[in-house]
């Protein structure tokens, strides 16, 4: 089958869809078989994983909130068809949650609650070590989720307190770290790691519980438990704004800060500019909870 044609047909008859939408859907649903395809899956037998990763995936890319609701739409839209076809008996879409569409402002964390945050992982287990090294990790250096568990081992620098970074368009940076962050990461090096991996063999730096290197997913779940479990709205990507907010706070040059975060124009970082600015009024007010959720910069 033809899925872009027959999809497009579909959205404009049996759906009253204007040909701009039903366009736009169908070059979502022919970015998403492509990306099955890739993966050795098809529309007939992908499932509701495949329709998070990828729009995680989309997420981690940088990929707007407006724009990935309306590739939500379009996957659940195109398994609707699928259905309606007799190509499947489920809609495996169904389990998509629209994104939170763009706001003024990205939300940020106070230097309290990602203390209260961290201080929230329990350290009983070789996986909460690794939880409070990752995390630490990510809001000092201000990682996006892909470059977090992409680090390899010969990515850290410990003497030099520096990480390889590999960014967007698979660009190196090079971001500084912490004794804090240090102390985090050569205890679950030492300690956490080796239990982790077993018998595997891996230059991944974050492991999960196969052995295997932590996946964005796995990143994104575990993130979601901590902060149900301490009391706090966030996302993954709230620790990189967080961090780079706290460094214009702290009397960062804007131009540092690009750097640190890997952003190609200094416009994307000018963000932070009024975020920080808000942010000082917040604290003092004590209304960070109420913050507009933001979309990955």
């Amino acid at each position: 089958m033809d899925y872009g044609k027959a999809f497009y047909a579909y959205l404009v008859t049996a759906e009253a869809r204007a040909r701009l939408t039903a366009e736009t859907y169908a070059r979502t649903v022919g970015s998403f078989v492509a990306w099955l395809d890739s993966r050795g899956s098809t529309p007939e037998r992908a499932d509701s994983d495949d329709c998070v990763d990828y729009i995680l995936g989309r997420f981690d890319d940088g990929i707007s909130g407006k724009t990935l609701a309306r590739e939500s739409a379009a996957l659940r839209s195109f398994f609707r068809f699928l259905v309606l076809e007799r190509v499947r008996t489920d809609n495996p879409a169904d389990s998509l949650e629209s994104p939170a569409r763009e706001r003024t402002l990205p939300r940020v964390l106070s230097p309290e609650q990602i203390d209260r945050l961290l201080d929230s992982i329990s350290l009983d287990t070789p996986g909460g070590l690794r939880d409070r090294s990752l995390f630490e990790l990510v809001y000092s250096c201000g990682l996006r989720i892909s470059e977090a568990v992409g680090l390899s081992l010969d990515d850290i620098h410990p003497q030099e307190r520096v990480l390889k970074v590999v960014g967007k368009g698979n660009k190196e940076r090079l971001v500084p770290f912490g004794d804090t962050a240090l102390g985090w990461l050569r205890r679950y090096l030492e300690e956490a790691r080796p239990a982790l991996l077993g018998k595997k063999n891996s230059r991944a730096v974050f492991i999960n519980c196969r052995g295997a290197r932590l996946s964005r997913k796995g990143m994104w779940k575990r993130f979601n438990e901590l902060v149900l479990s301490a009391g706090i709205v966030a996302k993954v990507h709230t620790l990189r704004h967080s961090f780079a907010t706290h460094l214009l706070s702290g009397g960062a040059d804007l131009r540092s800060v690009q750097e640190l975060l890997g952003h190609s124009d200094v416009s994307t970082t000018q963000v932070y500019t009024h975020v920080e600015s808000s942010a000082l009024q917040l604290y003092h007010a004590d209304c960070f909870d109420n913050f507009g959720a933001g979309d990955e910069i």
